[in-house]
């Protein structure tokens, strides 16, 4: 058993490693993200009774690569319009404050529930080649704050052994986030830096880690895919894929070095929309909006999508280990700098280095039998 779990553990590790560096090609997402790296306590699932709660703050900058202007298209919900070359990116930063909580109903089946609360910023430079303006556009700003999408999942160990874990989970996002709010002009902000996404999505996962070297060294490494449904502004964003594996190393009983790589992809979203064009950049006096096409069907949003790599070296502090204190029994504290190393922006925003703190605390709420 110890020699096949040893095989299942490195081939899966492997795999993943191969996968995100092999896949590198497609587009890439305007907007906004949020970083993301493995944190074991929100993956595993905890012993029957116990309540494991992360607080967790990330802060997540977008910006524009070399070598790309930022002109994309406008999403007008109100109109159910695209406008091709219609205003241009300048950045996005957004930071989010997360309240995970996992509860172990058995040793094998846990509950998860996250709930975020966001920060966004973003700026770009809109209408431009609009009739009435000097055609190269007006700034325009928009911040939000509040709820984003909130996730409710089921996570069940398939393989709970003394040096092994998988767990598979399967989560849905609840569209609790603000959809609708307004940039500095009073016009509806696009979907895609909006808290929300307006609609349910379906989150399976799979989380898998193995002891290599007992009480010393281990690997972990996970998989999620994201499908969000259609929203009732007729946008739909694509679906997500993640990647993730690396290392833990206990360098001190009070202290866990970890470093892991990081895989996104996401698909093209989708608006059900007519199809206009703004005229170039810097006509004079500005100019009308073409039109291209004036049936609303489902149109892929063409800046939209991403590929995402990404190293993030990190450490935790045990802190009962660290502290004799009961308010420090079964806490640690953690930190993650998440460095891109490879990305595809398709002439938009991509996300830069981006860092995740956080702290975990885990409360027996029922005698274990």
């Amino acid at each position: 058993m110890n020699i096949r779990h040893r095989i299942v553990a490195a081939s899966l590790f492997l795999g993943l490693i191969s996968t995100m560096v092999m896949t590198s090609n497609a587009a890439a997402s305007c907007g906004a993200v949020s970083c993301f790296v493995v944190i074991g306590s929100q993956q595993q699932v905890p012993q029957a009774g116990l309540l494991t709660v992360n607080g967790i703050y990330n802060y997540t900058p977008m910006r524009l690569l070399s070598g790309t202007n930022g002109i994309i298209p406008a999403v007008d919900q109100a109109s159910r319009q695209m406008i091709l070359d219609h205003h241009k990116e300048i950045r996005t930063i957004t930071q989010q404050a997360t309240l995970d909580l996992n509860y172990g109903v058995t040793d094998r089946f846990g509950v998860q529930v996250t709930i975020p609360y966001m920060w966004r910023t973003h700026k770009h430079i809109d209408g431009l080649g609009e009739d009435g303006t000097d055609g190269d556009g007006d700034p325009t700003s928009f911040s939000s704050n509040g709820i984003g999408d909130m996730r409710v999942g089921l996570k069940y160990n398939v393989l709970p052994t003394i040096r092994s874990m998988v767990v598979l989970g399967f989560g849905v996002y609840l569209p609790t986030g603000n959809t609708h709010a307004h940039d500095s002009a009073d016009n509806i902000m696009e979907p895609t830096t909006q808290l929300g996404r307006g609609q349910v999505g379906l989150n399976p996962t799979i989380y898998q880690t193995y002891e290599l070297i007992p009480h010393l060294l281990n690997q972990f490494a996970s998989a999620s895919y994201r499908h969000t449904f259609r929203n009732n502004d007729g946008y739909q964003f694509g679906d997500e894929y993640m990647l993730n594996a690396g290392l833990n190393v206990v360098a001190q009983p009070w202290l866990i070095l970890t470093g892991q790589v990081n895989y996104r992809y996401l698909v093209h979203d989708n608006f059900s929309s007519s199809l206009l064009q703004s005229a170039p950049v810097g006509t004079v006096g500005g100019a009308p909006l073409t039109v291209v096409d004036p049936t609303i069907k489902n149109r892929a949003v063409p800046t939209t999508g991403s590929t995402y790599h990404a190293f993030a070296p990190g450490f935790q502090v045990n802190l009962g280990q660290l502290v004799e204190s009961s308010w420090a029994n079964m806490t640690s504290a953690y930190f993650y700098a998440q460095i891109p190393f490879a990305r595809d922006s398709n002439n938009s925003l991509a996300q830069g280095t981006s860092f995740v703190f956080g702290v975990t605390r885990s409360f027996q709420m029922t005698n274990p039998s």
